[in-house]
């Protein structure tokens, strides 16, 4: 019965009625077989993907990019709304919902002010943790996330249903494949120096060591990674002006795994080879796909979390640059990897029962010379001549020497007292600023002071910058490079080891794709503007669970209720430019 609607102090009036019979009672519809949450959760994250590559490439796809595209909602507008564009910094925000600024992973690695060493954003300095390595391997260091100041979704995941949700995370990087998975997992593997590697606190799996011992990478010495495409239908020359290979390649395409000297046991230069070419995704994939079968994940009564970062596209990139045929290639076949994922996870947990998203943890600019021979305006900011210019202007002002700590990336650290010294001294702080901004390349500098508590602004650069900033491991100075500069931190006199880069507030870095597929995801094109930090909390709503501290917004524009049925829809051809 309806209720009665009645203004405040008044008696509703209740008709009588002549006693009847009950009416029949209404068909209740059955619901749909649908779950009421996913069984699983999927986190694929492409390292260095920028989002343009989606609109480039995808008429070249034919398996699970392609689908994602088709079956998926794409968001075709987001990027990450700070400077520090690296992976420690992506992957974090990626599974935790939260900007820098919150969860504290500002770098790969950051100037520790007290120990006045730099730290990567894994390392664990409590003595009882150790790294351990799959068949018979023996690691050095000890990897955690201790330093990632709130949990992942997959540990909030796991907090709230009782701990019945398994913790699965696999990368070639250390950086990537912890942060997904969070403080606590049931397998975190990464690669390090020719083996599979984990950290105690995360254990070690019997699957994952007897997928070491018969699948070990050296099984792919001796093979090549060859063109999939022919010549024409790839966008930009064989030779990449200002590409910097690995070892024992060259600028010609295609690219052979046999190490230094091609012949004999894989060396240093074949798994740096092989951890740049697609076959390393490959075997990422693998893992994940013997990872579902031995672990049965999204089978249990909980929800399941997989995470997959494929660490192969950046390291590519950094040698060969966007705008290569190698990235053109590499895309390809990750392509057909995760078309065989996706067709494994039907068969094993079905379609529509697990949810995935894709993403990337940064993009890149150019590799300079690339982009100078197309007329454009760009350059090397050399960060050691920074360094320089500061400390000749601060010798007629009695600072100790040198006044500066370290400069990594974008973050200058002064020597401890320095820079508060300077902060009660206008003229020295001037002619410091005047000095980095003299430096062919930068395009500003800020003061830590002007970052803190994230002030609100209208400045776009100003406000990445604050997103980036966490008190005691930022740094004290920050450089903005101008468009297309690339960070170069080389020593002076020593050949860059790279051809390109990424970590700063330029689009180029920033805008990555964002695709969802899958359970309760609406399929379809949307063009508001969103961040990768959104997935996590959207990721939340599906399973129904609250995230302890975020930044980022469920897409609701692109949840649906479980019973709606998905239908693939055809993409909006891109043409090649």
């Amino acid at each position: 019965m309806a209720a009665a609607v009645f203004l405040a102090g008044s008696i509703p009036f209740v008709p009588r009625i002549a006693a009847q019979a009950p009416p029949p009672r209404a068909t209740v519809p059955k619901t749909s077989q649908a779950p009421a949450r996913p069984k699983l959760v999927v986190l694929l994250v492409i390292d260095q993907m920028r989002g343009d590559y989606v609109d480039k490439f995808l008429p070249q796809w034919t398996g699970g990019l392609k689908r994602l595209v088709e079956e998926g909602a794409w968001f075709r507008d987001a990027a990450f709304p700070y400077a520090a564009t690296e992976t420690c910094v992506g992957h974090a925000t990626i599974s935790t919902g939260a900007f820098p600024a919150t969860h504290g992973m500002v770098a790969n690695a950051w100037w520790d002010r007290k120990d006045q060493k730099m730290v990567t954003c894994t390392a664990d300095p409590d003595p009882s943790v150790k790294n351990i390595g799959y068949a018979g391997a023996t690691p050095k260091g000890a990897d955690t996330a201790w330093r990632m100041e709130i949990p992942s979704f997959a540990e909030e995941l796991k907090f709230q249903t009782s701990g019945a949700t398994r913790i699965v995370s696999f990368s070639l990087k250390a950086r990537a494949a912890i942060t997904m998975a969070g403080h606590k997992a049931d397998a975190v593997t990464w690669f390090d120096s020719g083996a599979w590697v984990t950290s105690s606190p995360y254990g070690t799996q019997p699957f994952i060591e007897e997928q070491a011992k018969s699948h070990p990478a050296k099984a792919d010495f001796g093979k090549t990674w060859a063109p999939s495409l022919p010549a024409s239908a790839y966008w930009y020359g064989e030779k990449t002006i200002g590409a910097v290979p690995p070892e024992g390649w060259d600028l010609t395409f295609p690219h052979p795994l046999r190490g230094k000297t091609g012949v004999g046991e894989p060396d240093s230069a074949f798994y740096e080879q092989w951890a740049s070419s697609p076959y390393a995704d490959t075997a990422l994939t693998d893992l994940a796909e013997k990872a579902v079968d031995a672990l049965k994940l999204g089978s249990s009564s909980g929800t399941d979390f997989l995470a997959v970062s494929y660490s192969s596209v950046d390291l590519a990139g950094h040698e060969f640059g966007p705008r290569s045929r190698e990235i053109q290639d590499i895309l390809i076949r990750l392509d057909k990897d995760l078309g065989n994922l996706f067709a494994h996870l039907d068969e094993k947990v079905g379609r529509g029962n697990y949810v995935v998203a894709l993403s990337a943890d940064h993009g890149v600019v150019p590799i300079p010379e690339d982009m100078q021979s197309t007329g454009a305006d760009a350059g090397l900011l050399h960060l050691p001549e920074v360094q320089e210019r500061i400390e000749k202007a601060l010798e007629s002002f009695n600072y100790a020497k040198p006044a500066v700590a370290r400069i990594s990336g974008s973050d200058i650290y002064f020597v401890p007292g320095v820079y508060e010294k300077l902060q009660h001294d206008p003229a020295a702080t001037q002619v410091v600023l005047d000095a980095a901004l003299s430096q062919p390349g930068v395009a500003a500098v800020y003061r830590a002071e002007e970052l803190r508590e994230r002030p609100a602004t209208q400045s776009p650069t100003l406000r990445a910058f604050a997103n980036s900033y966490f008190p005691g491991r930022s740094g004290d100075l920050f450089i903005l490079p101008r468009p297309y500069w690339l960070l170069d931190g080389t020593p002076l006199g020593k050949p860059r080891s790279y051809g390109t880069g990424h970590g700063v507030p330029y689009n180029y870095d920033q805008h990555v794709p964002v695709l969802l597929m899958g359970f309760g995801i609406q399929p379809g094109q949307y063009f508001q503007p969103i961040t990768p930090a959104d997935i996590a909390p959207t990721f939340a709503a599906l399973c129904g669970i609250t995230l302890a501290s975020r930044d980022g917004h469920p897409l609701a524009e692109a949840l649906m209720h479980p019973s709606q049925k998905t239908v693939a829809r055809k993409p909006v051809p891109t043409a090649n430019p």
